[in-house]
């Protein structure tokens, strides 16, 4: 506005100055302007009339424009005067005003705040902003008034959300409430909340003096009052009965338990009705403890729900009669009972263990013992039945030396003195002076005690040594063996192999390690042997269910080797599996057999080739042993003294090549099983000086004796009697052969129980250990240093013609002294024997 007024104002200035604008205006203005506001100098009427009819329209009506305009700038000056007056004396009296109010609100903050509180409002149209005055000391040790609205800070849990619960629904639904506070310091502070003029108000005041008193009363009055409620529901809920007795003895109180127990409705229909829960004995009894002002404890009797039970009574007095509860203990009374014969059982029980039981109490006293702990520490039964504590038996053993040596013995003990303030069992191995080795396991008890085992483990050590020892020399044992050695679970998979089996099949020690199936291994085997079934058997004989019998097999590989292979089943249920590589072996075996064959094709030729020689010879030898005979005959004529000696020689060489012939034949024939013996009743007597005729002429000439042994009554044998001359007569041969000059030849002849024994004996000089074995061979000979010659056929015939008969032939030889062959004839022999037999 005034911006206008001064636009205005300027342009009225402008047509002033114009000669013809002025005028204008003056005609304009003159019946409004008074002559004295022009004076002297005020025009004439005619001259602005002259003026004015001069003027054309459009300067007219601007003119008028201007007019109007100055006009309205006029009279809103004026108005503006008036209006700015009219607002200084507005203004001044708002001033007063709220100088007033001013005043007010200071009297009034003033009273509000002479006595220790705080007021917070809150607007109805705010949310969450509240306006606190007051001092929030009186709740918070910190002045921070925003933190008052948080109540947990200042107050239990509790009372914050039974202060949010009020606040909130004072402003919600302007519910007004008052609360007893105590905050965390102990201050009592009221808190009041009242909806006022649109706002919600909450004041909080510091309680003090009688009010302060009274909130204390009214709180530790609440608290006793749920206090009293809480035991009231618990002795309501309890299952035990529970009652209460006036001076006179008569009950003022049971709960539902009681009724229960008295078949009553409810505890106060029992106590109208004065049913009696405990006989008339047990009352008088708790009358006089009523009396006495003293406690009762008793277990007493008492009838509930028509069964007799126990029942453990308290009654304490009170100052106007007595309260009393019966706790049911008939289960806990069976119970003990039931614990008392078990722990009798157990103690009997313990006391059959070969383990050593000693159990102690929370004092450390011995509590129980067996025999086996008695037996194994050999402690008097007096000492131990006087509750000795553990320390006391613990030093009595060591002065008896039968614990282990303890360099430190006060810490060890104190180490296994442990065992009463742990909570996991232990386990110590004390080595005794005596060799033995105790495995002592401690176990405390939740009674603060402590259970000792003592179990002598010395052997069951000795055996985990021997065992352990074992398996590693079998282990070495089967590293180091040349056959190649594994072992199938009855899963069927690898259990146990050794080196040589890896190796044999060309194996990686690493996958059998892990222990593969045998369908795996046979797998891995195929390469070098792919035989069906062969694996089929190995294969029926690891996993078999139905027959388990061991399995052997040879296997001839595809790169040449021979294996045999063999199971064993294991009474584990597992399967042995050995390979041994027979290659060598097989390949010897072979060489051995074909020379073998070899060799009894020439010994058969050599047979074949002696005894049709034989035959050849003994024909002629016949002819010029006949030849012979004739020569020597008188009748033939007379022969000078040098034909006849010629003649004796032929004799002689003819009968002994006779003799070898004869000899050669029957080893001939008794090696093609053709020989044929001729039973009978042999005597022995009369054989055996029969077989020294033969050898008479010799003995002469050699200058020995012999000497025949026999008891008269010596009797008869069933044998060929031929073949047993031919025998003897052999053996005196031989004897003779070998015995020097002057010694005794000795044929002896004994009948025992089962058999009968000839022996022959001479002085000779013996036959070496390494010879007694070959001298039975054909053709073995040898003179010993003796002048004794002959083909190495006698004893060969001795032992074909023994055998025969079933007999056996035994040499004792020393050398330097002498030999004896003795020949056992059974006497149980079948009727007829023959050498293919």
């Amino acid at each position: 506005m005034p911006d206008m007024i001064r636009a205005t104002s300027g342009k009225l200035r402008a047509l002033l100055r114009d000669h013809r604008s002025r005028t204008f205006v003056a005609a304009l203005l003159l019946p409004q302007l008074p002559v004295a506001a022009y004076g002297k100098e005020a025009p004439g009427l005619a001259t602005y009339a002259a003026a004015f009819a001069r003027l054309e329209q459009h300067e007219i009506a601007a003119l008028a424009l201007m007019l109007g305009i100055i006009t309205f700038a006029v009279l809103t000056s004026i108005m503006l005067v008036r209006t700015r007056a009219a607002a200084n004396e507005a203004e001044i009296a708002s001033r007063e005003q709220i100088t007033a109010y001013k005043s007010e609100v200071d009297r009034i903050r003033a009273l509000l705040l002479s006595e220790p509180q705080v007021l917070i409002t809150w607007a109805a149209s705010a949310e969450y902003d509240a306006e606190i005055i007051g001092e929030t000391s009186i709740v918070m040790p910190t002045p921070v008034p925003q933190r008052v609205l948080a109540f947990g800070t200042w107050l239990d849990a509790e009372q914050a959300r039974a202060m949010e619960r009020a606040v909130e629904a004072l402003r919600t639904n302007g519910e007004a409430f008052t609360l007893s506070l105590v905050t965390v310091r102990g201050h009592h502070v009221a808190a009041e909340g009242r909806a006022i003029g649109g706002r919600a108000m909450l004041r909080l005041r510091d309680m003090s003096g009688v009010e302060r008193d009274l909130a204390e009363i009214t709180a530790r009055h609440q608290a006793l009052q749920d206090d009293v409620d809480a035991l009231r529901i618990l002795i309501e809920a309890l299952p035990a009965p529970v009652w209460t007795r006036n001076t006179a003895g008569k009950i003022v109180f049971a709960n539902a338990a009681y009724a229960r127990a008295v078949d009553a409705e409810n505890g106060a229909d029992a106590v109208a009705r004065g049913i009696e829960l405990l006989d008339r004995a047990a009352r008088e009894e708790l009358n006089r403890s009523r009396a006495g002002a003293a406690t009762l404890a008793r277990r007493l009797p008492a009838i509930i729900a028509g069964n007799r039970r126990i029942l453990d009574v308290l009654s304490v007095p009170i100052p106007h009669g007595s309260v009393g509860i019966g706790i049911d203990m008939t289960e806990a009374e069976a119970m003990h009972a039931e614990l008392a014969r078990m722990s009798e059982a157990h103690r009997r029980t313990l006391d059959q263990l070969s383990t050593g039981v000693a159990i102690f109490g929370a004092d450390q006293k011995l509590a129980f013992y067996n025999a086996a702990y008695r037996a194994l520490w050999e402690i008097d039964v007096d000492f131990l039945d006087q509750r000795p504590t553990d320390s006391a038996i613990l030093d009595h053993l060591r002065l008896a030396n039968k614990l282990p040596e303890q360099q430190d013995f006060r810490q060890w003990r104190n180490q296994l003195h442990e065992a009463y303030r742990a909570i996991e069992t232990k386990q110590h191995e004390w080595h005794l002076p005596d060799g033995r080795t105790l495995r002592v396991v401690t176990t405390p008890s939740p009674e603060g005690g402590a259970t000792y085992l003592f179990d002598d483990v010395t052997e069951r050590l000795d055996l985990e040594r021997r065992f352990d020892s074992l398996i590693r020399v079998q282990g070495e044992t089967l590293d180091n063996l040349a056959e190649a050695v594994a072992v199938f679970g009855s899963d069927g998979r690898v259990r146990l192999f050794n080196p040589v089996f890896a190796q044999l099949w060309e194996l990686n020690p690493a996958s059998l390690n892990e222990r593969p199936h045998i369908e795996t291994v046979i797998g891995w085997c195929r390469p070098l042997h792919d035989d069906d079934t062969t694996w089929q058997a190995l294969r029926s004989a690891v996993t078999g269910l139905d027959e388990r019998v061991p399995m052997a097999r040879r296997i001839e590989r595809s790169d040449g080797s021979v294996i045999d292979c063999s199971t064993l089943p294991l009474p584990d249920g597992a399967t042995l599996v050995t390979f041994q590589n027979v290659t060598d072996s097989v390949h010897v075996e072979r060489a051995l057999r074909e020379r073998n064959q070899a060799l009894i094709a020439a010994d058969e030729l050599k047979i074949d080739f002696v005894h049709h020689v034989s035959y050849e010879l003994r024909s002629p030898l016949t002819n010029i042993i006949g030849f012979a005979h004739f020569l020597g005959d008188a009748s033939t004529g007379p022969l000078t003294a040098r034909q006849r000696e010629y003649l004796g020689y032929i004799n002689v060489s003819t009968n002994s090549l006779l003799a070898i012939i004869n000899n050669i034949l029957d080893l001939a024939t008794i090696d093609a099983g053709a020989m044929t013996l001729n039973l009978g009743a042999v005597d022995i007597r009369r054989t055996m000086e029969a077989a020294a005729e033969g050898i008479q002429d010799r003995l002469v000439k050699d200058g020995l004796s012999l000497e025949i042994r026999a008891t008269p009554n010596i009797g008869d044998f069933v044998a060929d009697e031929r073949r047993i001359r031919q025998v003897l007569f052999n053996l005196l041969s031989n004897a003779v052969g070998f015995s020097p000059a002057g010694e005794t030849v000795t044929l002896a002849a004994e009948r025992r129980q089962d058999a009968v024994v000839f022996s022959v004996t001479d002085r000779g000089p013996g036959i070496p250990m390494d010879m007694k074995d070959r001298v039975f061979d054909w053709f073995q000979t040898d003179s010993l240093g003796s002048h004794h010659r002959g083909v190495g056929l006698g004893l060969s015939i001795v032992r074909s013609f023994v055998e025969l008969h079933g007999g056996t032939v035994q040499i004792d030889s020393v050398l330097g002294r002498g030999t004896t062959v003795i020949c056992i004839f059974p006497l149980d022999h079948a009727a007829e024997r023959t050498a293919a037999e």
